[in-house]
């Protein structure tokens, strides 16, 4: 009865660490009016090959957009070129080694470069994305954002062709 007791709590406390580490983001529609309504959420998980991002997502725009993790805990909007921009005050992408870079994630620039998120035609995306390079610890104090373009991973065009911010969640 005692190994059965102690098993039980083995189970427990290995589950209760599994949900430990994740985390739940609440995402909202983004314009330089303020944060809009929720479309949904993601999930983040700690694997061992890095932080899995599962999207319940949408009225979004179909196709590929560029998804990362930005430096401030912030979706609301603020100025840009003295012009008020949607999520502005999440700040740049999350780059604490200063690199300076937008390489992907799988290079050595910005560690907040994320996969591409993938929306389907009827504006929801369920695809999961694996950050190799995050884990859940580091997601807090920060916010994840979706971008109008997809992400060609490279300075040229700025920030790899994003463009405008237009969903974003605050990692708590």
């Amino acid at each position: 009865m005692k190994i059965w007791i102690g098993i039980l709590i083995a189970i427990f406390a290995a589950a209760g660490s599994v949900f430990a580490a994740e985390v739940m983001i609440e995402v909202n529609l983004v314009t330089a009016d303020g944060v809009g309504q929720q479309i949904g959420h993601i999930r983040a998980a700690d694997t061992q090959y890095g932080l899995l991002l599962k999207p319940n997502l949408r009225s979004l725009p179909p196709g590929a957009h560029g998804f990362h993790l930005h430096e401030n805990p912030s979706c609301e909007p603020a100025k840009k070129d003295d012009k008020m921009t949607a999520a502005q005050a999440a700040g740049a992408h999350f780059d604490p080694d200063k690199s300076g870079k937008h390489e992907g994630p799988y290079a050595n620039g910005h560690v907040g470069d994320i996969p591409a998120i993938y929306v389907e035609a009827d504006g929801t995306a369920t695809l999961p994305v694996l950050a190799p390079r995050l884990k859940t610890a580091t997601l807090k104090g920060h916010s994840i954002m979706i971008h109008a373009g997809g992400d060609n991973y490279s300075d040229q065009p700025p920030q790899g062709g994003g463009g405008a911010r237009i969903a974003c969640g605050v990692i708590k």
